[in-house]
């Protein structure tokens, strides 16, 4: 039997707030999730979600690092799995889709915590979450040039910002329309184009 939220061990229950903040970011804006709604929703009180989390922020740098480390594992274990550079680029793509459709209140929380004024946290979590991403897609443009699968004077660094902004376009269109599932329709056809932009000339 699953233990009901107030009686979860500590680690589960911070793991639980974790999901919860995510599932809310997904009904509405994330900046207006408060600790008590998040309380609410978990059936405690602000007193024991405190006992778990020093803040706010505290809560939204967790949610940062779970989102770092399961998108991150997903893209790796994506690309492992495939027989070249190129099909794993396109498995990493659509892997980062996946990850997006099934939890749509992230990017809305990445994309507020990227406008909020100075330099928190988060943000720095997100840079470090990018820079890692970005080198295993170096890794991956850099097999397909040597394999012959990719052109050989492709602009590594260009191709690296192009594929992340293709999944930002995908990402701001869904949000911008209210459909998650939208992406998952789209992306095909989008890496399809990308892929050409960056194959070896026939």
């Amino acid at each position: 039997m699953n233990e009901s939220p107030r009686y979860l061990p500590a680690e589960e229950r911070r793991a639980a707030t974790v999901e919860t903040v995510v599932s809310l970011a997904a009904e509405k804006n994330p900046s207006d999730i408060t600790t008590a709604a998040i309380a609410e929703r978990m059936g405690l009180t602000q007193g024991a979600l405190f006992r778990h989390f020093p803040s706010k922020d505290a809560i939204l740098e967790s949610v940062m690092q779970w989102v770092s480390e399961r998108l991150l594992a997903k893209v790796y274990a994506a690309s492992e799995s495939c027989a070249s550079p190129v099909m794993a680029l396109e498995a990493v793509f659509m892997a980062h889709i996946w990850f997006v459709a099934d939890h749509p209140g992230v990017p809305r929380m990445m994309f507020g915590e990227l406008q909020r004024p100075g330099e928190t946290m988060t943000k720095k979590m997100v840079s470090t979450l990018v820079k890692s991403y970005g080198i295993r897609l170096r890794a991956l443009f850099e097999a397909g040039k040597t394999s012959g699968e990719l052109d050989p004077s492709l602009d590594i660094d260009a191709a690296t910002v192009s594929f992340i902004g293709a999944i930002q376009g995908l990402v701001m269109q869904s949000l911008l329309i209210g459909d998650a599932e939208r992406i998952r329709k789209d992306a095909p056809g989008v890496f399809a184009i990308y892929r050409r932009g960056i194959g070896a000339s026939a």
